[in-house]
């Protein structure tokens, strides 16, 4: 039974983590199915989508079954205007897709809440390692019932750094910079996990996409990280963040 034990936490966040938890349910279970369906990649994409929609249909049910006024945008539908709309659900219902059509158990479900354009509360659950990690603006952010803060590293040498798609030069310049470099295949995990001090720095090219990056960059200001763009100027513009770490290691980042 998946369960998640959180500190005392607003109305809205109930909403959102037992919406990520009961869309979770039907991944888990198609997910333990997939080595049945290693013979064809077109049915393991067929099979994958399936499962991507059916968390998309039951998350916008949950979420809207208790703020139906609010708007929300998906990855995987067309988006919904509400009555209210200052207030905006964003939701990706599967981010690492490729992860999980591979059975690489590295993957999660996201969902962030938008006041007036901004971001003021946020959910990343991976339901393979049963971790909730969460914010809400002004209260820090939390994996479970434990508060998380970035890491406090600046020596290059010492730096687990992560990337999402990079140019090849600038691959292989991080790579000659540090031993220890990440790819996972999921941007909302790798979020979180700076966020939770497990990397200490990220990089990534911009992205268009508010769903990808709306929870995580929450997760990473309230944990007391930065967001800012190609050149180390800091941003709150999702489509211009492409540097994430510590206050401390951000100029030696923009240089790299």
């Amino acid at each position: 039974m998946i369960s998640v034990k959180l500190p005392n936490h607003s109305s809205i966040m109930t909403v959102m983590t037992k919406a990520v938890i009961k869309a979770s349910k039907g991944l888990l279970r198609d997910f333990s199915e997939l080595e049945n369906l290693q013979v064809s990649v077109k049915s393991n994409k067929n099979f994958v989508t399936s499962a991507d929609l059916t968390a998309d249909k039951i998350l916008k049910e949950e979420l809207l079954y208790a703020r139906p006024t609010y708007s929300l945008l998906s990855e995987e539908s067309a988006e919904i205007v509400g009555s209210e709309s200052s207030y905006r659900w964003i939701v990706d219902p599967l981010d690492g897709t490729v992860n999980y059509m591979h059975g690489f158990p590295h993957w999660a479900i996201s969902v962030a809440l938008e006041k007036n354009g901004e971001v003021v509360a946020a959910v990343t659950y991976d339901p393979v390692k049963n971790e909730m990690f969460w914010a809400e603006k002004g209260y820090g952010a939390y994996v479970n019932d434990k508060k998380i803060r970035v890491s406090k590293k600046r020596t290059l040498s010492d730096l687990l750094i992560s990337f999402g798609t990079l140019s090849d030069e600038m691959e292989n310049r991080l790579k000659f910079i540090s031993p220890s470099i990440r790819r996972t295949g999921s941007t909302t995990l790798n979020m979180a996990y700076l966020a939770a001090g497990r990397m200490d720095l990220l990089y990534s090219a911009p992205n268009p996409n508010r769903w990808d990056v709306a929870a995580g960059m929450l997760l990473i200001k309230e944990a007391g990280g930065i967001l800012a763009d190609k050149n180390g100027k800091p941003t709150e513009d999702y489509r211009e963040v492409a540097i994430m770490t510590n206050i401390d290691l951000l100029p030696l980042a923009a240089q790299l």
